[in-house]
């Protein structure tokens, strides 16, 4: 799924470097991961790299629920903090560099810019800061932790394997466990994070070589585990890799998942506090689920649900906690309550001003409705406020909209102003732009 401010990039100041250290705040934080690594090679201080976007829904919940407190402002004291907009061309170069897929997450490097450790995903308070505190005290490189499981570490067996896990390198992470002391390899599988981690190196290596069958069968060995909050995103693994399948062939095999997954959702999500964090994919795995096993009314039952108990939580005020106003809207889209989806995000729109995501989901939605009149003027106001991929993402949908009014010259010149500006920096995007212009 973060602190969404936009910021500037400016160099730091010699003066403010060393300010930093005393009271760090916000408007003193650096800008880029450049930056950043830069003061770190003063200060030889760890970097944390907090990857976000202003469309994550789940680093909503981390700016509201975790990055804050006394808590965070010790970790800022520890660690040079700077945010990194995924949409940004410096962002997406170290996420490809750190390979890292999943938003949130927090990477801390040393001065050098290597990888000391990371945390993905939403998370808890109680759950991301002793992760956080671990990695910002023990300082351990995998090269590290590595050396310590040579000297027969379970405990950095564990962690070397989780690793390579959150990189999606089952390969790799298979290929170094087999190379340890066999009576070293026999020892750390008595050790359930061991056996945990292995399961879930299998699900990756089976995702990467995109072997349906291999993903279904590993999933459900993880799935069988006790994974917690994780237990949604390897279902829908489960889901999609068995999607092809003959549908009573399907039921049965997805039939095992109900039971644990309706008291995963009973017990840590659809409650006045939930121990979950991210509520919405556990909800719309949920029903998901229901409908592959044919049960149309479990799937709108649970998100009805979701939809009353969000709105007793949320109550009027929808810029008081955005995770949850978002995890709403999608709550809405997905059991097709349309004409409430459609008042809600006016009322997002509103509520965020300041930001083009929720002007520009409506005027895309208008477009897919057959109303491109009426979607433009929401997508000019969100190209008053996209920056970096999103601005091609949102000439995209204008240009969609006025080619359906028979407008071509406009189209042609919103296309042609920003892929001038933007197209350069992301490529991909840009030849999206272009297909969508001479479709």
């Amino acid at each position: 799924m973060s602190n969404l401010l936009r910021r500037t990039t400016a160099p730091l100041a010699a003066a403010l470097m060393l300010a930093s250290l005393q009271a760090p705040a916000a408007d003193k934080a650096p800008t880029t991961i450049a930056d950043a690594l830069k003061v770190a090679a003063t200060q030889h201080r760890p970097v944390l790299v907090d990857f976000q976007a202003v469309w994550c829904y789940s680093c909503y919940y981390m700016a509201s629920h975790v990055l804050n407190g006394p808590e965070w402002e010790a970790a800022q004291r520890k660690a040079i903090v700077v945010e990194s907009d995924a949409d940004s061309p410096e962002a997406q170069t170290w996420m490809k560099k750190l390979k890292t897929s999943f938003l949130p997450t927090y990477v801390v490097l040393d001065e050098h810019g290597n990888e000391l450790g990371r945390i993905t995903a939403e998370q808890p308070r109680e759950k991301f800061y002793p992760q956080l505190d671990k990695i910002l005290a023990i300082g351990n490189t995998l090269d590290g932790l590595k050396g310590k499981a040579g000297k027969g570490s379970v405990d950095a067996v564990a962690a070397v394997l989780d690793a390579y896990q959150a990189r999606g390198e089952g390969d790799e992470g298979f290929a170094w466990f087999g190379g340890l002391p066999a009576s070293l390899q026999q020892n750390a599988r008595k050790d359930a994070r061991v056996t945990l981690a292995l399961d879930q190196l299998s699900l990756a290596k089976a995702k990467a070589s995109k072997d349906s069958s291999a993903i279904a069968s590993s999933a459900q060995k993880v799935l069988a585990q006790d994974i917690g909050c994780q237990r949604p995103y390897v279902l829908d693994n489960l889901l999609e890799a068995t999607g092809k399948l003959p549908a009573p062939q399907r039921q049965a095999t997805l039939e095992a998942q109900r039971k644990p997954l309706d008291h995963y959702v009973d017990s840590q999500v659809l409650v006045s506090q939930p121990a979950c964090a991210d509520q919405r994919s556990a909800v719309l795995a949920s029903a998901d689920l229901d409908e592959a096993l044919g049960d149309q009314a479990a799937a709108t039952a649970v998100l009805d649900r979701a939809i009353t108990l969000t709105r007793q939580r949320l109550g009027s005020n929808l810029a008081g906690d955005r995770n949850l106003a978002d995890n709403l809207r999608m709550y809405l889209l997905r059991a097709k309550r349309t004409a409430e989806l459609d008042d809600y995000q006016r009322k997002l729109i509103a509520a965020y001003p300041d930001d083009y995501v929720y002007a520009y989901r409506y005027g895309r939605s208008l477009i897919d409705a057959g109303k491109p009149a009426d979607a433009l003027p929401y997508l000019a106001q969100a190209a008053d406020k996209a920056y970096g991929a999103n601005r091609l993402a949102v000439a995209q949908q204008r240009v969609k909209a006025l080619k359906a009014l028979h407008r071509a010259d406009e189209a042609r010149q919103v296309a042609a102003d920003v892929l001038e500006t933007n197209g350069p920096w992301f490529p991909k995007q840009a030849a999206a732009l272009k297909a969508e212009l001479n479709a």
